[in-house]
């Protein structure tokens, strides 16, 4: 038999049930998936053109974006793709930032030639599937692209290199719709030092400098993810509109040195930015990042020990790696970055930035871009309430697109900064 209810509770539970129609209908998970209706994820950075350079060579004929499940290919060891239409519609991906990234090993001129064929490579892909993507180049398009039922589709630029030390370029790489750029990569440049690199200019050179200004008054955003923290120190003092991090995490959670630390994290609210949440391993887990690490010692120790026999080498080191699994970094990892930025910055200051088909591991729990409602989910069931995950997943971003419009609109009229040709 059985229980039966006191009147009393029955009445007050019937009386909760119907004020909380996400209880009724199964918390976390409705309260996520309403977040995500009302506001889809707007991802800060995805590689998949650098896929298309790197698997096919920029050739699409034969490529279909639909499902990429099975484009593994071990014996160039290469893992499957992270990204298709039909995992981005799983994913409630409504606008993707596509990374028009190049290597930092490129000189100058070959970057610049490179970055060009990234951004035709991209407008291509979105051409070829008018009904699923759309090209747009600024907030009121993405609302225009939502409306249709499409992934509203923009341009972000990775490695300032790509410039080749001219804010002529830029200036032309932004009339070509390239909406962010990051000012370095994995190397320090001639004007901005890089998180994984050695520092050369305490931040930005004065040429630097420029740069954040000339970015503002163009309207495109100042992406400070692969600086130093004195490189994004320097960036916010030169600032005057919203910066972003496209792919960054917390240091004090993930202390990799291309997080952020809390001083930047702190001067995010006065800037009005966004830190975009990074999902790749190393950043999100101190148990992975020291696994890296112990790695890596341990291949220059083989490297070393037999410098005669690479082959005694290489085999040393599967049998380490055999013994010593690579972990798995977890969604709650990620999600106390997400709640570090929200502590320290603010929730209006916290987004999305996968970095899905630029790495070769995933977190647990997004081993593609279908896995975000797992991560929204874990925030709801830690308490976040709908409009702040629609904050996260969308709204943040979007204020701050608005916000670098409206200041290069304000400066519409203000003297293009120049700089002199380097040869």
């Amino acid at each position: 038999m059985k229980p039966v209810l006191p009147p009393v509770l029955a009445t007050l539970l019937a009386a909760l049930l119907a004020a909380s129609p996400a209880v009724a209908a199964g918390y976390p998970e409705s309260v996520a998936a309403a977040a995500l209706k009302a506001a889809p994820v707007w991802d800060g950075h995805n590689d998949v053109p650098e896929q298309l350079r790197d698997r096919r060579k920029n050739l699409l004929n034969g490529f279909d974006f639909r499902d990429t499940t099975g484009t593994a290919d071990p014996s160039a060891g290469r893992v499957a793709m992270h990204t298709d239409l039909a995992r981005l519609r799983r994913g409630h991906v409504g606008a993707q930032f596509w990374s028009v990234f190049v290597s930092a090993l490129l000189t100058d001129q070959q970057a610049v030639q490179a970055v060009l064929e990234q951004i035709d490579v991209t407008k291509r892909l979105i051409a070829a599937y008018p009904d699923e993507l759309q090209y747009v180049t600024d907030a009121a398009e993405v609302a225009g692209a939502w409306k249709k039922g499409r992934i509203a589709s923009l341009l972000g630029m990775e490695g300032g290199y790509a410039i080749g030390n001219s804010l002529g370029v830029l200036r032309q790489f932004r009339a070509l719709g390239v909406r962010y750029m990051t000012l370095t990569h994995y190397k320090t440049t001639s004007w901005a030092d890089s998180a994984t690199d050695v520092p050369q200019h305490g931040g930005l050179t004065e040429f630097g400098k420029d740069v954040v200004r000339e970015m503002q008054r163009i309207g495109m955003l100042v992406d400070l993810s692969h600086g130093s923290a004195d490189t994004m120190r320097a960036a916010l003092e030169a600032a005057q509109a919203p910066v972003i991090f496209s792919h960054s995490g917390a240091r004090a959670v993930g202390d990799h040195p291309r997080n952020v630390p809390d001083d930047v994290l702190a001067r995010m609210k006065a800037n009005g930015g966004v830190v975009m949440v990074v999902t790749l391993p190393a950043y999100v887990s101190n148990t992975v990042r020291q696994w890296e690490l112990e790695r890596t010692a341990q291949r220059a120790r083989l490297a070393a020990l037999f410098v005669d026999a690479p082959d005694k080498a290489k085999a040393a080191l599967a049998d380490w790696e055999q013994a010593h699994p690579r972990p798995r970094a977890r969604l709650a990892e990620l999600a106390d970055h997400i709640d570090h930025v929200v502590k320290v910055a603010g929730i209006d200051h916290v987004g999305i930035g996968g970095d899905f088909d630029g790495m070769d591991t995933t977190t647990e729990g997004l081993d593609d871009v279908a896995g975000y409602p797992n991560l929204f989910e874990e925030l709801a069931r830690r308490g976040y309430p709908q409009a702040d995950l629609q904050k996260i997943a969308s709204g943040n971003i979007m204020r701050v697109l608005k916000a670098a419009d409206a200041y290069a609109l304000a400066h519409r009229n203000d003297s293009p900064i120049e700089s002199a040709t380097t040869f």
